[in-house]
């Protein structure tokens, strides 16, 4: 293989002035040909051609026939054809006057484009028992594991198998998460928490067995600190009838039930929105 194509010069037209009399010899022509060069001029299957040096030379490479090569490579997005109706989801990719949409993990092979990991920490004040702090999450929040010292290197916790909080002295705890739109979230209410709870430090208390609160209290905490969540990711939020969290955002409407989780909207942008960030 050899540059030009249009054997014009160089390193693709030296080889071929000294093979082409040869009818052993091929000459593949990749692409595409312009008008005015000597591929063209083969292609048409001239008896003779003429060198460099101006000398006449006999042509002996018959032109057979067009090779067609397929390269096969998967796309995760064209792995199946979308249904009417159904949600693709990737990215949107602009590449002069085209556009495609691909999954993430596709976009360093089909594009010149690469993909990098965020890793985020933040540190917050907090002054109060590290236990406390995770037995109030894990009262509020679905998924709150302890972590063994040796993997994260002292007192730690994960939550939603997101994000990291770890004890760094009395005086401070931190936050570690990978970016992406959903950690971002579950960050923000974890700060929140936090920032509600150091506000509460002296009635906080583990609670023994002997001294458990009621169902009741428990729900209305967690009710308020629903609510203030939502209100801190979401913005508008209301109390609705039966109970219903009445959430507005941009004009459209959602209700959502705090006992089941369901949410009722027009919008599936924001029945989305208010279902994850519950």
């Amino acid at each position: 293989m050899a540059s030009p194509s249009g054997l014009q010069s160089g390193l693709s037209r030296q080889p071929f002035e000294i093979w082409c009399s040869d009818k052993k010899n091929a000459c593949v022509i990749p692409g595409n040909v312009v008008e005015g060069t000597l591929t063209k001029t083969i292609i048409n299957e001239p008896k003779e051609v003429t060198l460099m040096n101006g000398i006449t030379a006999s042509l002996n490479m018959q032109n057979c026939q067009s090779v067609e090569m397929y390269f096969n490579s998967e796309k995760r997005l064209a792995e199946k054809t979308p249904e009417v109706g159904e949600t693709v989801s990737g990215l949107l990719v602009k590449k002069t006057f085209t556009y495609q949409i691909m999954a993430l993990d596709d976009l360093h092979v089909f594009s010149q484009l690469s993909t990098e990991n965020i890793s985020q920490r933040i540190t917050i004040a907090y002054t109060g028992a590290f236990g406390v702090l995770e037995h109030r999450l894990k009262q509020i929040l679905e998924s709150v594991e302890s972590l063994p010292d040796e993997e994260s290197e002292g007192p730690a916790f994960r939550v939603h198998e997101r994000l990291t909080v770890k004890y760094e002295s009395e005086k401070h705890i931190s936050l570690h998460w990978r970016s992406d739109p959903i950690s971002d979230m579950v960050s923000d209410s974890v700060v929140a928490l936090v920032l509600n709870i150091s506000c509460e430090i002296p009635k906080v208390f583990v609670e023994s067995e002997e001294a458990t609160k009621t169902e009741e209290e428990n729900n209305k905490k967690a009710e308020k600190v629903v609510h203030a969540l939502l209100v801190s990711l979401l913005g508008d939020v209301k109390f609705g009838e039966n109970g219903k969290l009445v959430i507005s955002v941009d004009g459209n409407v959602g209700h959502l039930d705090k006992q089941s989780g369901n949410v009722e909207s027009e919008n599936e942008g924001l029945k989305e929105r208010v279902r994850v960030a519950f």
